[in-house]
């Protein structure tokens, strides 16, 4: 029982609620606030060159050529994902009012996660060069189409913008996550070999960085009104619909997958990197694209649906694991 309710709720997991509390409680403001800003700034910018120093060109380029693959996770991540929904606003908007409709919508169009995927791929015995090839491009190509789908799927309404051009938020962003990304990437020839020596540091990174911009983001959303926006009511129906947006992607996505006939290493890459949004790149991006009293109900389905999937995706990757090693056995025993 005990190692179950880990599996459900790990230790970063309660960290998050204290973060989220401490904000509710304590929210940092005057030069406080400044300070954070700063801390969180230049935490998200060593996240993403540790991103880009751990990704090996070896690993990019055997999972590069398994075009069929990656384009079907590319249209699950940025195509069907948003329609559904779009899909869905006659009912997820009287349920939920329009700010964390937002907030799903925001969801919706972000790109899928990076670590999370590739470890429940691995796990599973999926294609793990090509899970860490979708992934890390999914985050690259999010730079520019996140922003492009958000304004497509909000329509005329670009105060989500936070008062910033399209092509304005984009260079933030790509100064934000790209450029460090890439300066990470073009020093792994000289860091690289310490970077695999030391992994754990870009998970301790990504968790740091992850836990400040929800205390910043959240600090402001709350001295501008955040929790008299948002009852506990409205808060029950977005953890219904955010499950129920999994569990539809889950279902579809792998009956799309054994349709297409991809084999069982190929579902499992696809289930899991095509089901999966990010809060490492999607909480620093709501602070380039959402007003500051905006971003709180614009992360909170964000957060909620990220600590489900890695619920649901840590009880599927040990389904998909039992059956593998269940069919390996079967195929001994037939061959002996």
């Amino acid at each position: 029982m005990m190692s179950k309710l880990r599996l459900l709720f790990d230790r970063f997991t309660l960290i998050l609620i204290a973060v989220v509390t401490a904000a509710t409680v304590l929210p940092a403001h005057g030069q406080g606030a400044v300070f954070f800003e700063r801390l969180t700034a230049a935490a998200i910018a060593l996240l993403f060159f540790l991103h880009g120093a751990k990704l090996s060109r070896e690993a990019i380029i055997a999972g590069a050529t398994h075009w069929r693959l990656h384009g079907v996770i590319f249209i699950w991540t940025f195509v069907i994902f948003p329609i559904l929904g779009w899909v869905l606003r006659p009912v997820l908007l009287p349920l939920l009012g329009e700010p964390l409709y937002v907030g799903i919508v925001y969801l919706t169009v972000l790109p899928g996660t990076v670590q999370s995927a590739i470890a429940f791929t691995s796990i599973a015995r999926g294609n793990v060069p090509a899970a860490v090839c979708a992934a890390s491009a999914s985050s690259i190509v999010g730079i520019v189409i996140t922003p492009l789908l958000l304004q497509l799927f909000l329509g005329a309404d670009t105060s989500a913008l936070g008062g910033s051009s399209l092509l304005q938020a984009i260079g933030r962003i790509s100064v934000q996550i790209f450029l460090p990304f890439v300066a990470g990437h073009l020093m792994r020839p000289v860091i690289g070999r310490w970077m695999d020596g030391h992994r754990k540091l870009v998970t301790s990174v990504d968790q740091s960085s992850i836990l400040l911009v929800v205390y910043t983001a959240f600090s402001e959303s709350v001295i501008g009104g955040l929790w008299q926006t948002v009852d506990s009511i409205s808060l029950a129906w977005l953890v219904v619909a955010c499950c129920g947006l999994l569990a539809l992607v889950l279902v579809l996505n792998t009956w799309s997958a054994r349709r297409m006939g991809f084999n069982r290493a190929d579902e499992i890459t696809i289930v899991f990197c095509g089901s999966k949004k990010s809060m490492a790149t999607g909480v620093p991006m709501a602070g380039v694209l959402f007003s500051a009293g905006a971003i709180g109900p614009v992360l909170l389905p964000l957060m909620i649906f990220h600590q489900i999937q890695l619920m649901v995706c840590a009880v599927l990757a040990q389904h998909y694991l039992r059956a593998g090693q269940q069919q390996d056995s079967s195929g001994r025993r037939a061959a002996a």
